[in-house]
């Protein structure tokens, strides 16, 4: 689940919204991760297994992916291989977020493509920075 300390969750408008895509599997996690990135201004969209999401990925292009790695039907590293070899899907902020943070599977999320490696549960102040950061173009 993420991490949520009432007092730093406020609703506002960023000086940059981000379009969003969150592909996780577990409804509460997905849920909570939109939600929060809603509140903070972002657009959301979701998907619940690799296969949907890879499309979704490739279809809106989005600013910024937080890819569960233990995906139904593709796992996580695999979207991240299939959208690093699309043209278009090559330059997108992928993020990994998982369960795992040996150094083995870290290493492995980064040949894959990923741009970082999150450790579950996401912290809701790490995760605003990274969307307030994201990738500089």
């Amino acid at each position: 689940s993420v991490e949520l300390p009432c007092s730093t969750v406020t609703a506002e408008q960023p000086s940059v919204v981000r379009r969003i895509l969150v592909i996780e599997d577990n409804f509460d996690v997905q849920q909570s991760l939109a939600n929060l990135c809603r509140v903070w201004g972002h657009e959301v969209t979701t998907a619940s297994n690799g296969g949907i999401g890879l499309q979704r990925a490739l279809q809106l292009l989005p600013d910024l992916c937080l890819i569960d790695i233990g995906l139904p039907v593709m796992d996580g590293y695999e979207v991240a291989k299939r959208l690093r070899a699309d043209p278009s899907g090559a330059k997108l902020f992928l993020v990994a977020l998982t369960g795992y943070g040996d150094p083995e599977q870290r290493a492995r999320a980064m040949e894959s493509g990923y741009d970082l490696h999150i450790i579950k549960p996401v912290d809701a102040g790490q995760l605003r920075k990274l969307l307030h950061r994201g990738r500089s173009t």
